[in-house]
């Protein structure tokens, strides 16, 4: 017989409630992957998870989406910790791999790269 732990019914909660704010705010595909990717859960996102953002960001209307996001989780604070960090990994990983257009959004995201001297 399995041992269901506390962590785990409070992991699912968590995960039921991040899908059912997904439905009632209507959010994007790219908006909800990036919420997975930035989630307060206690493990880093996956690179298979990030390299679909990256791919997204092609989009130029995903790529407003999934900025949007990763700019509200960098504004969050206190408990919410991990939606800064997180946000922060998956910038990295866009400015190295995401969309090669060279407009001034790509450009002052690779500033802000530089700046952070990852």
């Amino acid at each position: 017989m399995p041992v269901f732990s506390f962590q785990q019914s409070a992991m699912s909660i968590a995960t039921i409630r991040r899908q059912v704010k997904n439905v009632a705010y209507n959010f994007s595909d790219a908006q909800v992957k990036v919420r997975e990717a930035t989630s307060n859960d206690p493990w880093g996102p996956s690179t298979g998870l990030m390299s679909e953002i990256a791919d997204l960001s092609n989009n130029p209307s995903a790529f407003t989406e999934i900025m949007s996001i990763i700019w509200k989780r960098l504004n969050d604070h206190g408990k919410n910790w991990r939606h800064v960090y997180k946000s922060l990994v998956l910038l990295d990983f866009l400015i190295k791999c995401g969309s090669e257009k060279r407009d001034s959004r790509v450009e002052s995201l690779k500033y802000f790269g530089g700046c952070l001297n990852f």
